[in-house]
């Protein structure tokens, strides 16, 4: 499961960087530019929602091995799961303004 979010990760980092570039590159090349940064929207997308998910297990599983202490986890999970979105939020959009411009 590790290694899986881990070439994920990876991907996504290499369209995010090469979504712009390619957009931006040729006019020959506009059409693959705009088709890696809606690939690199979507990866993103699921990227985020990996993290979140492992987040949320993790933060489950906390609790159940120590229940006095849900208060602070909970907390800790919704500030991860927010700053996760964030970080997905941002390159979903460079991902579509790249389709875009």
């Amino acid at each position: 499961m590790m290694n899986m979010i881990k070439k994920v990760a990876l991907a996504t980092t290499v369209l995010a960087v090469l979504g712009p570039a390619m957009a931006s590159a040729q006019a020959e090349i506009e059409g693959i530019g705009k088709g890696l940064g809606a690939l690199g929207a979507g990866l993103a997308v699921v990227g985020g929602g990996l993290g979140i998910g492992l987040v949320g297990k993790g933060a489950v599983e906390s609790i159940a091995r120590q229940p006095e202490a849900g208060g602070p986890i909970g907390t800790n999970m919704i500030l991860a799961a927010a700053l996760i979105e964030g970080a997905t939020l941002f390159a979903v959009v460079v991902g579509l303004l790249t389709m875009v411009l």
